[in-house]
């Protein structure tokens, strides 16, 4: 259902794809961006990038549960950090690897950007993904 391609005449990429190639005919969901919110809208972890990574991660768990899909058939993602320092960057990859999105490998895309829509919002992921045929009988 999902191909995934490192172009052979590039450098090859750590913990990503170049590209994912995806059959016509296959469902996809377009996900709006994963934030660091809890379920009263408060933001979780201020101040610490890691931590509201690790609650975008669960977010985005959860968005792709609503929609019969997972972070095993997530085809490209964005990931929003504001920092302009690489090692923070860095520490937001670490949590993004460490969650199984870099298993597929997915294509994705690191970005230091200057500030993201909620007050004290460190990090954002979008996310597009394959919704996989469900068997005849199953949930």
């Amino acid at each position: 259902m999902i191909r995934r391609v490192t172009a052979p005449g590039l450098f090859p990429p750590p913990t990503y794809s170049h590209a994912s190639v995806v059959e016509a005919g296959t469902k996809l969901a377009f996900l709006a961006g994963a934030v660091p919110l809890d379920d009263k809208g408060e933001v979780v972890g201020p101040g610490d990038p890691v931590r509201q990574a690790e609650q975008v991660i669960a977010n985005l768990r959860e968005q792709l549960r609503a929609v019969g899909s997972d972070l095993e058939h997530v085809i490209v993602t964005e990931v929003y950090v504001v920092s302009g320092e690489p090692s923070v960057l860095s520490a937001v990859w670490e949590v993004v690897e460490a969650s199984g999105l870099s298993k597929g490998p997915h294509s994705s895309t690191l970005l230091g950007v200057a500030c993201l829509g909620y007050t004290g919002q460190l990090v954002e992921i979008t996310a597009t993904a394959v919704v996989p045929e469900r068997e005849e009988g199953s949930r």
